[in-house]
């Protein structure tokens, strides 16, 4: 057998036990280390598995992760994730629609303190689901603004995907985050004017929330303020090069911590369950980072991204023609694995050929993160689906896809914006002090 041959039934294999219900990370570390063993022998693996773990948990830049979900944890246990609604429905949610927009608005500015497109979908659906429902918000439109600003989590910094991505392709974490404000805030408005156009089809599908007083808008906003400082100042500070995305990260951290200790927003049960909740996700996102160090030398070994290369430079299709199948191929996997799987898998295998056909790494991050999140809410598996299904209450799935489906085709729009325009994710990593 050549080397491919054994990297396709590695690929293969890898699928196998991810459908058998194996954890992603272990699926990929048990795939690596054997894979390589066949072709380097088990004494080379071993090593390859004690190096790369040790590598892997001591990568400086990690520390990024576990300290964005303690800051979106306590936030969140805080009682800050409630402000942001407050504060989003008091200005808009006079509106067509002005809930499902407050929420999609509530999931952006949320996706700036969690990083996390579950998290985010999950403590604004308990927020905002319902509100909706009191009001009398059909549930298609009600679950699937949040299902789908959720999504935002993943690209708007600080992001999971874009630390992931970072350290699969060794580019800057801190130039990946400010690359997705733009996409983001592009992908907000969108969302936005597909629940107003909804509202606006069917008017029962979105009534309008009562008119908030002048003045009270402005008290619920200054009540948002502080952790909407604590954004401004960890973002603020990447972008201004005053400090880098891990030094941002203690700091936004430690501010959240420090102000709902003084408004007295933080008990300590609250603070177990924040420090815990980030223990458990950290634990899962650091063994998906060892699980990838182990399978990406398995892969560099067997000539899987040179073979599809040269496979897709046959297909005479044109830079672009090669993206559209890359995208393509995304979405199809998108149906069936989750975001992070996605990345950490096939990252490793189609970079090579982007940067060989001179697209930017950086723009590509967005683009790549942009279908990621596609297949959040992509049938059949679409995550964040799922998870506000598990929130909402009596509501089919079939519903839950049925609201999505408008949002989806947003993202499309979106998606190929970006791609006709990519300064709109390179103008501000571009600008960037330092």
């Amino acid at each position: 057998m050549t080397d491919t041959t054994v990297g396709l039934i590695g690929i293969a294999s890898l699928f196998v036990l991810m459908i058998l219900r194996m954890p992603v990370a272990f699926a990929m570390l048990v795939v690596g280390f054997f894979g390589y063993g066949i072709l380097e022998g088990m004494r080379s693996a071993s090593a390859l598995l004690l190096t790369e773990s040790y590598s892997a948990v001591a990568n400086y830049s990690l520390i990024v992760v576990p300290m964005f979900i303690l800051l979106g944890n306590i936030s969140s246990v805080a009682g800050y994730s409630r402000g942001l609604y407050d504060a989003a429905f008091a200005w808009v949610g006079r509106f067509r629609g002005g809930l499902a927009s407050a929420s999609v608005i509530g999931c952006a500015a949320f996706s700036a303190v969690s990083g996390s497109s579950v998290a985010t979908a999950v403590t604004l659906g308990k927020v905002a689901l319902p509100e909706m429902k009191r009001v009398g918000y059909a549930d298609s439109l009600a679950t699937g603004a949040i299902a789908a600003g959720g999504t935002l989590g993943f690209l708007i910094p600080p992001s999971t995907g874009f630390v992931l991505y970072a350290i699969l392709t060794e580019e800057s974490i801190g130039r990946l985050f400010m690359a997705g404000i733009l996409p983001g805030l592009l992908l907000m408005v969108l969302f936005m004017a597909v629940v107003w156009l909804v509202a606006t089809l069917d008017e029962h599908a979105g009534p309008r929330g009562e008119k908030v007083p002048f003045g009270q808008r402005f008290k619920l906003l200054l009540e948002a303020a502080p952790l909407l400082f604590v954004i401004i100042a960890s973002i603020g500070g990447i972008y201004l090069g005053v400090f880098s995305p891990v030094e941002a990260s203690g700091i936004g951290a430690g501010l959240v911590l420090l102000l709902a200790l003084i408004q007295r927003r933080l008990s300590w049960i609250g603070f177990k369950e924040a420090v815990l909740g980030t223990l458990q996700t950290s634990s899962m996102l650091y063994m998906i980072v060892i699980g990838a160090n182990i399978l990406n030398p398995f892969f560099s070994v067997t000539h899987i991204p040179q073979v599809l290369g040269v496979g897709l430079g046959n297909l005479d299709v044109g830079a672009y023609g090669t993206l559209a199948v890359i995208l393509l191929a995304y979405v199809v996997l998108g149906m069936f694995m989750d975001g992070l799987s996605m990345l950490v898998i096939t990252i490793p295998i189609v970079f090579p050929v982007i940067i060989s056909l001179g697209f930017d790494p950086i723009w590509f991050g967005v683009v790549a993160v942009i279908v990621i999140e596609m297949g959040m809410i992509t049938p059949p598996v679409g995550l964040n689906v799922f998870v506000v299904r598990g929130v909402a209450d009596n509501v089919p799935l079939t519903t839950v896809f049925k609201g999505v489906t408008p949002f989806l085709i947003a993202m499309i729009v979106g998606l190929l914006l970006i791609i006709a325009f990519p300064q709109i994710a390179l103008f501000i990593p571009n600008s960037m002090f330092g």
